[in-house]
């Protein structure tokens, strides 16, 4: 088991305990305990600041005497186990276990428990390595901004606290690096994966997240969230701007209720039609001929091929009306959208249809509106893409497809003055989230 590391624990509370000659320290960092008499706090440290304090303080605690030095045990409640039983799992005694949870259930309801629960456990350890070991804290998250926790005091006995943050309303403003993936680097910053999936769908069809996008490239997003004193994020709403590399898109809602992204100068950034139909899929067969992987013999491949699981999502990839969605020979379940202009675009060997999706069916580009598959003629799932220009076939990687629409005239002068506040906003930073640091003052000895 590691050592008993606050920075660890998901929601960012966690009882440190130095017990030598009964003494105790408890750090909880960002949670505010309220105190209306006391005087104006300081503003909050830097989170480098705050990371050595938390160690200073821990290198400070001594174990029990008889105890080995204070453990963080993560645990997650079982299926079909009580809150009691996981507790034990934690390693300590049955009684010791029972106690804890009716001190937890002065707070919460501790019956009515769900798998997957997750907990944090401090626990030290008998030195001779024999027997239970010892319950130091224990730090349970009840809701999106509020928490429990159990805590040992001076003489030894647990001590209950509900914790509880205020909620705020911000426009936040992420700007980083991608490093890993852009979730990953983007939930860091306070972003959610339903922001992250909007991002993803704007950039599609002008960057291929696949190939493209390389470790340290740049990204910015300004979003609405509804975010606690610690800054963990809540709810968000719309997102309001989002750049990748240099490439910006602007959110803007037309006088007729449709909400739109356009680049920097007035133009829907949004292709005619989409540069990659799945999401995160990969690029297996071009355009051309080939040998037939099923057949064995060469022929016209006149589309291209996706690589991704059975399942995965496939979006249309312009607004259109569906023609056809049916079973078509090789191609197996096969989807045909009409877009204007003269264009279709088709989608094979799909292991099902969106729910809805049928000839006659209105969609808009990004919908959902089937699943990969490998029905016809095909060897593994994946998603067999075309583009038609007027009954005709052509390459979907070098069609040259219709631009977006240009704003004009009262709406350009909207757009602009919208453009010039998140351009603001960026400048500034937005609005930083409130952080509390209320056991930094502890630890100063306030």
């Amino acid at each position: 088991m590691a050592e008993f590391d606050p920075r660890r624990f998901s929601f960012r509370i966690a009882p440190r305990v130095a017990a030598g000659g009964g003494a105790l320290i408890a750090l909880f960092v960002a949670w505010k305990f309220t105190d209306t008499t006391s005087e104006p706090s300081e503003p909050p440290l830097a989170p480098e600041a705050v990371a050595a304090l938390e160690h200073a303080a821990f290198t400070q605690a001594k174990a029990q005497p008889g105890y080995a030095r204070v453990e963080n045990v993560p645990v997650k409640v079982l299926r079909g186990e009580t809150l009691e039983e996981a507790v034990q799992r934690a390693g300590v005694a049955p009684e010791e276990a029972r106690m804890a949870v009716a001190m937890l259930g002065q707070a919460m309801d501790t019956v009515h428990i769900k798998a997957g629960m997750a907990f944090d456990a401090a626990v030290a350890k008998p030195r001779a390595e024999r027997g239970p070991a010892r319950l130091i804290g224990l730090s349970m998250r009840t809701g999106p901004a509020t928490a429990v926790t159990l805590s040992r005091t001076f003489d030894g006995a647990l001590r209950l606290r509900a914790l509880e943050e205020e909620v705020s309303q911000e426009t936040t403003v992420a700007d980083g690096e991608i490093h890993g993936s852009l979730y990953e680097s983007a939930a860091k910053l306070g972003a959610t994966p339903d922001i992250v999936a909007k991002v993803s769908k704007l950039f599609s069809h002008k960057i291929d997240f696949e190939r493209d996008i390389k470790a340290g490239d740049e990204f910015k997003l300004v979003f609405d969230r509804k975010v606690t004193e610690s800054g963990r994020t809540i709810e968000t709403g719309e997102l309001e701007y989002a750049e990748i590399r240099g490439v910006k898109f602007y959110r803007f809602e037309r006088g007729d209720g449709d909400v739109e992204y356009f680049d920097e100068n007035g133009k829907n950034i949004r292709g005619f039609l989409l540069r990659t139909p799945v999401d995160g899929a990969r690029m297996t067969s071009n355009f051309g001929m080939r040998r037939h992987p099923v057949l064995g013999y060469a022929r016209a491949h006149q589309g291209v091929d996706f690589g991704a699981g059975t399942g995965t999502p496939i979006l249309a990839a312009g607004d259109g009306v569906v023609v056809k969605a049916s079973r078509w020979g090789g191609y197996g379940n096969w989807l045909q959208i009409r877009h204007s202009g003269g264009w279709d675009t088709g989608y094979a060997h799909l292991s099902r249809y969106a729910k809805g999706v049928r000839p006659g069916t209105r969609v808009r580009q990004g919908q959902v509106v089937g699943y990969v598959g490998t029905t016809g003629l095909s060897t593994g799932p994946h998603l067999h893409y075309e583009v038609w220009l007027k009954g005709r076939r052509v390459n979907p990687v070098g069609a040259k497809v219709p631009q977006g629409t240009v704003l004009t005239g009262a709406e350009l002068a909207r757009f602009r003055a919208q453009k010039a506040r998140i351009e603001r906003l960026l400048e500034t930073g937005g609005q930083s989230p409130v952080r509390s640091y209320a056991s930094l003052d502890a630890a100063r000895g306030r």
